[in-house]
């Protein structure tokens, strides 16, 4: 009996790992025979696992049930939900914190000792940033997520950055998190071309729209497409500055969306990067702490000659005319 039981376990667990199971590999990767594996599916839907048989190969599949199923995690994967817990319980998405905080008390009561430990480790070297993006609304996230998964339509009421709004009728295709914001990458099919959303600005419409069958999406890396296009399409300057230092040097101070950096040889990159006035491209682009060159745009040389002036002067107080 304790044999079987562990076999249990460890069917579940496949379960859980994957969504489809052809009967002969659940055979083989618990090494029994397939009619072994049809009377544990029984024994599993007797204790209540919606096991379901799939067309075709002779195959399972875990099911929704009416009760969420105990879940079974290694190590690594106990681990990474409790930090996970932790991060969310500190206000990323709103309305989730106490609802974290009350399956990170769930999970904890029943880590073993050398998992906890782990996970104290590894939180305790955290430094959460305050001063984060604004909250999403979960619910916004979870009906987002859904259409990405389903392939189905999405119409919302969406406010842009200028404070217009518009409705919007789109083919959603992935939810992207630069760690302060929410974007959705989605097909507007009012205006027949990929767009990017923030999803803080925008309020789902229910019933889902129609199932529709996905394009092939603007780029492979879909957050190298984020962040071009959200570093730079809706400010008024477009900034374009040649680094004098090696792009892999200035890559770990660049924020996810704050600009497209490439190598230009060795020992110099260029960075492209956006801002609705020519003081935040300086302080930008300065706090880099490398040496730079202006190309775009051509005024802003002469806001840095005066924004030059009026350091220099800071610096130095105790000097005739000096002062900001």
């Amino acid at each position: 009996m304790l044999e079987t039981s562990a076999r249990l376990l460890r069917l579940l667990s496949l379960f859980q790992a994957r969504r489809d199971w052809p009967g002969a590999e659940l055979a083989d990767r618990l090494g029994v025979t397939r009619r072994t594996v049809r009377r544990d599916v029984e024994r599993l839907r007797a204790l209540g696992y919606p096991v379901h048989a799939t067309a075709g190969a002779a195959g399972y599949r875990l099911g929704a049930g009416a009760a969420l199923p105990p879940l079974l995690l290694d190590d690594e994967e106990a681990v990474a939900v409790a930090v996970g817990l932790r991060t969310a319980a500190s206000g990323s998405v709103a309305g989730l914190e106490e609802v974290s905080v009350r399956a990170l008390a769930k999970l904890e009561q029943v880590l073993p000792s050398r998992l906890r430990h782990r996970v104290n480790a590894l939180q305790s070297a955290m430094v959460p940033l305050a001063g984060g993006g604004p909250a999403v609304d979960p619910a916004t996230l979870t009906a987002i997520a859904a259409a990405c998964r389903d392939h189905r339509r999405l119409r919302f009421d969406y406010r842009d950055h200028g404070g217009g709004e518009s409705v919007r009728e789109t083919e959603p295709h992935r939810l992207v998190h630069t760690g302060r914001l929410w974007y959705l990458i989605a097909w507007d099919t009012d205006r027949s071309g990929w767009r990017t959303f923030r999803v803080d600005r925008l309020i789902p419409r229910t019933p889902g729209g129609a199932r529709f069958t996905p394009r092939r999406p603007p780029a492979e890396d879909i957050a190298a497409y984020l962040s071009r296009g959200v570093s730079s399409a809706p400010y008024r300057y477009r900034g374009h500055f040649l680094l004098h230092a090696p792009a892999e040097a200035v890559a770990p101070r660049l924020p996810p969306t704050a600009g497209t950096l490439e190598a230009d040889g060795e020992d110099t990159c260029v960075l492209r990067t956006g801002a609705n006035s020519l003081d935040e491209l300086a302080l930008y682009v300065g706090l880099l702490d490398v040496p730079f060159e202006v190309r775009e745009p051509p005024e802003l040389r002469e806001r840095l000659a005066v924004l030059a002036g009026r350091l220099a002067r800071a610096a130095a107080p105790d000097t005739p005319g000096g002062g900001v």
